[in-house]
């Protein structure tokens, strides 16, 4: 028996820490929505926010009644438009209360969801609902005239439309149709032929239940990730994968000793501010609130710290979910750094994606918050299946302990079958309940990834990292190149395609390098290779990457060089550029 069948992680979990959850229910996921809307169908699920002026404040309440009345309602009429069971159904929203009835929705009709970033350029957006081979999308209004500019790019049959005004309080809704409708892009005078607005569709369909079984073994998520070539790939989760990891994340922060003991789950507030259109937010947020009927206070766009501080100094949140530049951003904020916006209701924190810097949580708990801890999961384990305790050591550094019933191993990076020894690194392999069953539509790349060890599958995460003598894991390094923007994966072999196909560009090398000011953070960088008489500067660049590229792959640095490194076979070497980076940086201090 090797130290990882030991599980010396067991040793140091919490007080009231479950070692196992066994045996997992085999139920849908919106279980935990139907228990909740049977259990207290008055409490608030979601909370849409609006600040007006003179009267402040003025949310908007979706409660778990509504909430599963309206994804009753929603999924009968996704039936009626021909949706069978297994079909895929795309959505393209930020955190809108629209996303949780679509979602609950497409679950309770028998589909499988495929959330995608509404921020992706065109292409990128038809490449994803093409490939899920969905025929319906639900959207805001917002984003509707780029579905109908893709859809003939793809299967899509039906759109269906949703305005964010739907989910604003009654005054909040007055003033946005005045003042905000037409200039913010979301008034639509009227549909194309064949598609439907979502609030007819509700109104239509209300008080009726889809007569679907839905098991636990049937698919409900496609969650798109990508390799180190960057391609995107469609993780497919199970029911019962997500059911099993909503009670992991539940089971971890349910211990019996200090102030988390005596709290009554059901009344915590949510931050959501991580995008559900990502697992992390998706299941880890979403669904562990859903699963103890506690609130969510919905935040649309977290990248206006602004709203986002004030939120928080006004629903004073219990649980906040983020990653790395979420928690820097908010202490880096006028209102936390001068001390009128405190987290001390904050007694969850837990911060994901990306390595965690040690000052970032030294700065977060100095502001009022109880701890932050960091974690580590991906989209092939749906998703969380690491943490730092609660109670116990926190390790700053490392990603803390696997989860109840997550197995973990390092294997070595030569054969991937040799197990290393205590501090040792090697790559991450991990297996448990919260298994993806493959990539959709991709058998080389399932090979790949979920292989045989011992006898049984495991995921091959492609992260490097080791384990110490009480079963903390740290990671290391990542996949090769692949590089974490704002809590995101980006590739550099995309940056470079939509860089080449400037006219004026000749080649083009694209790497991640260390932020400049934000410790722990990379950032993208460009060098340039321009053809003979051309000129460019950084602005067109930039101007050029935007039509083409979400918002956190634009590189905002560029270095124009003479040719790039490269390999005897011809490949960029990205190492080189990044040690030429640092080189630039410390020429001035030698001079």
């Amino acid at each position: 028996m090797s130290i990882y069948d030991e599980k010396p992680w067991l040793q140091h979990y919490d007080p009231g820490v479950k070692r196992t959850l066994e045996p997992y229910p085999d139920v849908p996921l919106q279980k935990f929505l139907q228990d909740a809307a049977m259990q207290h169908p008055e409490h608030p699920a979601l909370i849409t926010d609006a600040v007006l002026p003179v009267l402040g404040h003025v949310p908007a309440t979706l409660t778990y009644g509504e909430l599963n009345a309206q994804a009753d309602a929603l999924a009968c009429a996704l039936i009626g438009l021909g949706l069978r069971k297994g079909d895929t159904v795309a959505l393209v929203m930020p955190n809108v209360a629209q996303f949780a009835i679509s979602y609950y929705g497409v679950l309770k009709a028998g589909g499988v969801v495929a959330a995608t970033n509404p921020t992706y350029p065109p292409d990128k957006l038809a490449f994803q609902i093409n490939d899920c081979d969905a025929k319906i999308v639900i959207t805001l209004t917002l984003f509707y005239n780029v579905i109908k500019q893709i859809q003939p790019k793809t299967q899509l049959t039906t759109v269906i439309a949703t305005n964010l005004k739907e989910a604003l309080s009654a005054p909040a809704r007055v003033l946005f149709t005045l003042a905000k409708e037409k200039k913010g892009g979301h008034r639509l005078e009227a549909l194309a032929s064949g598609d439907h607005w979502l609030a007819d569709l509700l109104q239509r369909y209300a008080g009726q239940k889809p007569n679907v079984t839905v098991k636990g073994s049937d698919l409900a998520l496609f969650q798109y990730t990508g390799g180190t070539t960057g391609v995107s790939k469609a993780a497919m989760a199970q029911h019962r994968a997500l059911v099993a990891n909503t009670l992991q994340a539940v089971a971890w922060t349910t211990v019996s000793e200090g102030e988390l003991a005596d709290k009554d789950r059901s009344q915590f507030v949510y931050l959501g501010a991580l995008p559900l259109f990502h697992v992390f937010g998706l299941l880890v947020m979403l669904s562990q609130a859903m699963s103890t009927g506690a609130r969510i206070v919905l935040v649309p766009n977290p990248r206006d710290v602004d709203a986002l501080v004030e939120i928080i100094a006004h629903y004073q949140p219990n649980v906040f979910l983020g990653v790395p530049a979420m928690f820097n951003a908010v202490n880096n904020h006028a209102r936390v750094k001068s001390g009128e916006v405190r987290f001390g209701s904050v007694w969850i924190a837990q911060s994901g994606a990306a390595p965690l810097p040690p000052t970032t949580k030294k700065e977060f708990e100095a502001a009022g918050a109880k701890l932050l801890y960091e974690g580590y999961g991906m989209s092939e384990m749906p998703t969380a299946t690491h943490n730092n305790p609660i109670i116990g050591v926190n390790k700053v550094g490392t990603v803390g302990m696997p989860l109840p019933d997550v197995e973990c191993k390092i294997v070595s990076l030569d054969d991937g079958v040799t197990e290393m020894p205590v501090g040792e690194i090697g790559e991450i392999i991990m297996r448990g309940p919260n298994m993806m069953t493959g990539y959709y539509k991709m058998p080389t790349e399932t090979a790949n990834t979920l292989r045989l060890h011992g006898g049984k599958h495991w995921v091959y995460s492609g992260d490097i990292g080791c384990m110490d003598a009480d079963g903390y894991f740290t990671i290391v390094d990542r996949k090769k190149d692949m590089a974490l923007i704002g809590g995101f994966n980006v590739y550099p072999n995309t940056v470079e395609k939509a860089l080449k196909e400037h006219p004026a560009v000749l080649e083009v090398g694209v790497a991640a390098v260390p932020h400049e000011t934000k410790e722990g953070q990379e950032t993208l960088k460009a060098w340039i290779v321009l053809k003979e008489g051309a000129s460019l500067s950084t602005d067109e660049l930039i101007k050029h990457c935007e039509t083409r590229l979400a918002p956190y792959e634009v590189p905002r640095r560029f270095s124009f060089i003479k040719e790039l490194p490269k390999s005897t076979v011809g490949k960029t070497l990205r190492r080189e550029l990044v040690l030429m980076e640092m080189s630039d940086r410390e020429r001035p201090m030698a001079d």
